[in-house]
């Protein structure tokens, strides 16, 4: 991972209570990281940081679209991501950023890169299946769906009269209640 100037937050300089603070993500800040699964990315960052006189809290807010493969057809969409994240930055005695929630940093430190908390919020807000929207709506003519259609098994209807009589009883138990 490439150290990325432009996401410092020198926090010294500012005088207490809220600033505002705007990114745009591009897929150039994913490549940074060595991620390669979206195709292209524009994302909006809104960053508000609450500066407190022992503390900082930094809020994280982003919306945008990654264009990503659907993982049944391989197919390119342009899939919405919001996400959202809250940090509660503490000073002590040395860096520690074992909790998701809260950071520690150093006495003497003057600035915040908050580049790794934007790669993994946003890296999270991607669901886990990605689905083409023409997959779900039908609308989608893809040779992938076809050949899985074609590869689907049959199901064959199991006949009543060919039961077993005491399995029968059994599920009527169930359904008595």
């Amino acid at each position: 991972m490439v150290k990325q100037k432009e996401f410092d937050i020198p926090f010294s300089g500012l005088s207490l209570g809220k600033h505002k603070f705007d990114y745009n993500i591009k897929n150039t800040f994913f490549e940074s990281f060595d991620y390669n699964e979206f195709n292209k990315a524009d994302i909006h960052i809104d960053a508000q940081l609450n500066k407190l006189t022992t503390m900082l809290e930094l809020e994280l807010s982003a919306t945008g679209i990654v264009n990503v493969n659907c993982d049944i057809t391989n197919e390119p969409y342009d899939q919405e991501i919001k996400g959202d994240l809250e940090l509660v930055i503490k000073f002590g005695e040395e860096y520690n950023d074992e909790n998701d929630e809260i950071l520690i940093i150093p006495h003497g430190e003057h600035q915040i890169n908050i580049a790794q908390y934007i790669y993994e919020m946003l890296v999270l807000a991607v669901p886990l299946k990605r689905v083409h929207p023409g997959v779900l709506d039908g609308s989608l003519d893809s040779e992938a769906l076809t050949r899985l259609e074609e590869l689907q098994p049959k199901e064959e209807k199991e006949n009543k009269e060919n039961t077993d009589p005491r399995w029968d009883a059994l599920k009527k138990l169930l359904t008595d209640k």
